[in-house]
């Protein structure tokens, strides 16, 4: 499931207040992205993603939590695709 705006084939809009929710696994596994557009909205998520978070490179809170950690972004940014299962989050310029 992925209802993320695409830019291109590998790389997505985030809007101002998505929300990732990243299920990290042992280094062997991949984990499990979530998104959000917004936490408050109450929606059903726009995407599902295996894979990792590699980086962010964009204004966000980060919370770590027992099963990974939360990212609640503070400004449009791109999530890309860098490897067959590794993103990252840049900042929208």
């Amino acid at each position: 499931m992925n209802h993320l705006v695409p830019i291109d084939d590998d790389r997505w809009h985030l809007p101002n207040h998505a929300q990732i929710v990243v299920y990290e696994r042992e280094a062997s596994d991949r984990g499990l992205l979530t998104i959000y557009d917004c936490a408050a909205a109450q929606k059903p998520p726009k995407a599902q993603l295996l894979g990792t978070l590699e980086s962010i490179d964009a204004s966000a809170a980060v919370e770590s939590n027992p099963t990974g950690r939360v990212v609640k972004l503070r400004e449009e940014a791109t999530l890309e695709r860098t490897d067959d299962d590794r993103f990252g989050i840049t900042a929208s310029r």
